[in-house]
């Protein structure tokens, strides 16, 4: 449930890119509120009363995974997303700090940037060639 969740407003970030430039203002302001009003805090609750580590127990599970890569994403573009879940960063931190994490976020691992103009042209030549 979490990770469904998640990945609706993660699907709003990903195509974020694709969208028409004056488009893609009103669209961070409406993942902002999305975020803010629907979904952290739902997690922000569940962070805050259900006395475990992660979202689903005391262990690391792919909600944990997804609902950070969501959280990362959307600081990229909106820096202080977090400013009223102190929870959430509590959390964001944490999982961050998981080793394995933690060495996949440095700089120089295989993680992908943020959509570039480039890549955004690549796409579109493949999937709708001229």
């Amino acid at each position: 449930m979490y990770v469904e969740g998640t990945l609706d407003l993660l699907e709003l970030i990903i195509m974020h890119p694709f969208l028409r430039p004056d488009d893609q203002q009103k669209e961070v302001v409406s993942m902002a509120q999305k975020a803010i009003f629907r979904y952290f805090p739902v997690f922000e609750k569940v962070l805050r009363d259900h006395g475990q580590r992660f979202l689903v127990g005391n262990q690391l599970s792919l909600a944990d995974v997804v609902l950070l890569q969501t959280i990362l994403a959307l600081e990229e573009k909106i820096p202080n997303i977090l400013a009223s879940f102190p929870h959430l960063q509590e959390y964001s931190v944490k999982v961050s700090n998981v080793p394995t994490i933690r060495k996949f976020l440095e700089p120089g691992s295989k993680k992908k940037p943020p959509p570039d103009e480039i890549y955004v042209r690549t796409v579109y030549n493949i999937f709708m060639p001229s």
